[in-house]
This record gives structure tokens, C-alpha cells and sequence, in this order.
């Protein structure tokens, strides 16, 4: 009786042992967000990051700046090195799932080529994968020219509304998402990597609003779900972020009073990362006060709009003193017209604003504001030096 007993036992301890494991999902996968320890441990070796979200002056879009014909190592080259002269340190820059389809390993070496540039003028570079802001419609080829006078007119959405509004094809997007990854997974030139930027921003813009999907939210969150779970599974060396942009900022540190979408993204980031385009200080100061709750690093991946008092001179300090990364909207004034402010969909301007609304160089290298350029450099040598400002 004894050896049936034990022998019944060694069938079925070997059965146990056998099995198929449940294989991981992707909703499963999202578990493996950095440990806030790992992120401080991390973002403690970093200098304070400054910076711009980078798009060359020749390109009008992310397809343009990336697209064979037009990609333009030559402007691009020329400046990265004025971003350096200014003591810039990390660029934000927008990729396009349509390069992929597109031709993804010229595309990979024209990534490859830009961060041996980015490299050698000492700046990282933090990618961004998608993005729901702008034109609904994307198309690559040849495109448009700008619009006269108008802001970010031909800057378009990734993946668009017709992936994007249907969740059978949102799996489309994985070999993209896993693909450029995998790629730079080890490259310690990427910095970062922000996954989406600014889920369910609806275009309002004439002509556009209705090309748009309809419950946006619903959309960009199955989405943003399956791009975090295929970022988990490659598990890069960078962290992930994606930035919350928008709502009740005294709900901002409280994830539960959140919209789904923005409680997603800040319970899924490894660094939290926001926009702030707030011209009072004291709101910028409350939105930080709010991310701080999730005792985690903190990027502000946009910010500067002059018009709106959003300037170089109110933010760095804040940012600064917080040791959080600042990123400003806009470099070199090109076919972007971002020095022509958002309301410009519904004003008409005839000439260059008297004041820009982003951007800080123009195409000749010359400032939009030499006083402005010269205090950017006092803060980033400040950090070079490490002299640090005493901030009240």
C-alpha cells in the first residue's frame, strides 16, 4: 500500500511539473513597471535634463522629417549643434508608425542615423511612438505645404483615426511598437521612451473635426493598453513614460478620481510626465505638487507658450529647483509655424507675431530673443558647473 501511495505521488508531482505555464498577457505584462526605487535609482544619475521636442526645421511633420526624400541630416546636424550651444542635454522626438509600414529598416538606419548626430553634440533623445493630436489623417508620400501663418498645420496623428478606431486592426501597430524597441532596447543613446502622447486629444480644427473618432477615449485607451503591454514584453533598458496633459489638476495626484485613460497613464509610467502650458505659476507649481504624490521622477515634456506667459524665465526655475526635466515645445521657427499660437486656426494673422508663441531660434540660427537665449544658457551652465540657483 505504501509504494502505491508514494508512486501515486511521484505520478503526480512529475504531471505538475510538466504543465504549460498560463502564458503571460499583455494586461498581465503591465506588472512589470521600474519599482519606484529602480526609477529614483535611475533617474538619479541623470544631470537635469533640458531640453526640446525636436522637429527640423525642413520637415512640416514626423513623416517629413523622417521619410527618405526629406530626411535632412544636413539641417538636422546644424541644430542639434545650436540646441548643444545652448546647453541642451535631451531632445523629444516624434516617430510614425506609417514609416514602418512604410520601409522599416531604411527607417531604423535613418533612427540610427539621428542619434549618432544627437551623440555626438552629448544629447539623448527620449521617442515618442504615437500620437493622437492634429490631423486625423495621415498619409506618406509628399506633404503638404503650411498653411500660411497657421500653427502646426500639417502635423498629424499616429496611428490616425482609421487604425485607431477600430480594434481589430489596433494589432497592426505591434511590429512597430515591438520592433523599434527591440532595436534601441540597449542603446544608451535613447534615453526614454514615451509611448503616446496626449491619448484622446480631439482635433477641433475646420475640416478636421469631423474626420475624427468618435468616443476617442474608449479608442486610445484599448490602445494605449496594448502599447504598454508590448513595450513590457520587450522590456527595454529605458524607462516608459506617457505624459498627462489635461483636466482637474487637484485630481492629478489622486488616480482614482481620474478619467480612465489619464489613471492609466500614470499608474503604468515608470517616470510621471506632464505638459504644462499654464501661464500662473502658482498652477504649474499645484500640478507638480499633485505628481510628487506618486513618489516618482518627474519630466515635464512640454511646456513654453510666450503669449500665454508660459516662458523660459517663469518655468526653468520651478522646474529646476524640482530637478524636473524641461522640455519646451519648439526650436528652430520652420514649416511648423509654431511661433504662430494655437488660436491661429480661428484668427487671421498677416505677418510673424510680434511676440512668438513657441520656438526660440530662427532658420539662420539668429533668437527670436537674445535676452531669452542668454538666460537659457545661464540656467544650463549653472547645472554644467554645479552651481545651483538659490530659488525662494
Amino acid at each position: 500500500m505504501l509504494k502505491k501511495i508514494l508512486l501515486a505521488l511521484l505520478v503526480i508531482t512529475i504531471i505538475s511539473c510538466t504543465e504549460e505555464k498560463p502564458k503571460t498577457t499583455a494586461i498581465d505584462n503591465t506588472t512589470q513597471r521600474w519599482t519606484a526605487d529602480k526609477a529614483w535609482q535611475w533617474y538619479d544619475d541623470q544631470p537635469w535634463l533640458v531640453g526640446a521636442n525636436f522637429n527640423p526645421s525642413t520637415a512640416i511633420n514626423q513623416l517629413e522629417f523622417w521619410q527618405e526624400a526629406t530626411f535632412d541630416p544636413e539641417t538636422i546636424e546644424r541644430e542639434l549643434k545650436w540646441s548643444a550651444d545652448l546647453g541642451m542635454n535631451l531632445h523629444r522626438v516624434y516617430l510614425h508608425n506609417l514609416l514602418w509600414e512604410q520601409d522599416s529598416i531604411g527607417f531604423l538606419n535613418r533612427l540610427d542615423n539621428y542619434l549618432s548626430l544627437a551623440d555626438k553634440h552629448k544629447i539623448k533623445t527620449m521617442f515618442v511612438l504615437l500620437d493622437d493630436v492634429w490631423h486625423p489623417v495621415p498619409k506618406t508620400g509628399q506633404q503638404p505645404e503650411p498653411l500660411p501663418h497657421v500653427h502646426n498645420s500639417g502635423w498629424v496623428q499616429a496611428p490616425g483615426a482609421a487604425i485607431l478606431g477600430d480594434t481589430t486592426r489596433h494589432d497592426e501597430l505591434k511590429g512597430y511598437v515591438k520592433g523599434i524597441l527591440k532595436h534601441f532596447a540597449e542603446d544608451k543613446r535613447v534615453l526614454a521612451w514615451d509611448l503616446y502622447n496626449e491619448p484622446d486629444n480631439v482635433a477641433g480644427q475646420p475640416g478636421r473635426a469631423q474626420l475624427e473618432v468618435k468616443n476617442k477615449q474608449k479608442y486610445s485607451l484599448a490602445l494605449l493598453k496594448k502599447v504598454v503591454g508590448w513595450a513590457r514584453e520587450i522590456d527595454p533598458s529605458q524607462p516608459l513614460t506617457t505624459g498627462i496633459w489635461r483636466g482637474n489638476i487637484d485630481h492629478w495626484g489622486t488616480p482614482d478620481s481620474l478619467p480612465p485613460v489619464d489613471r492609466y497613464m500614470v499608474e503604468q509610467s515608470d517616470l510621471i510626465s506632464f505638459h504644462a502650458y499654464d501661464g500662473d505659476m502658482e498652477t504649474v507649481q499645484k500640478k507638480i505638487t499633485e505628481l510628487k504624490k506618486y513618489g516618482r521622477p518627474l519630466l515635464c515634456t512640454e511646456y513654453m507658450a510666450r503669449t500665454n506667459n508660459n516662458t523660459f524665465q517663469n518655468m526653468m526655475p520651478i522646474l529646476k529647483k524640482n530637478k524636473i526635466a524641461a522640455i519646451n515645445w519648439g526650436f528652430v521657427s520652420g514649416k511648423s509655424n509654431t511661433i504662430y499660437p494655437w488660436k491661429s486656426w480661428d484668427s487671421t494673422f498677416t505677418k510673424e507675431p510680434e511676440m512668438w508663441f513657441h520656438d526660440i531660434l530662427r532658420e539662420d540660427g539668429t533668437p527670436f530673443s537674445q535676452e531669452e537665449v542668454e538666460y537659457i544658457k545661464k540656467m544650463t551652465k549653472e547645472e554644467e558647473s554645479g552651481i545651483d540657483l538659490l530659488i525662494e
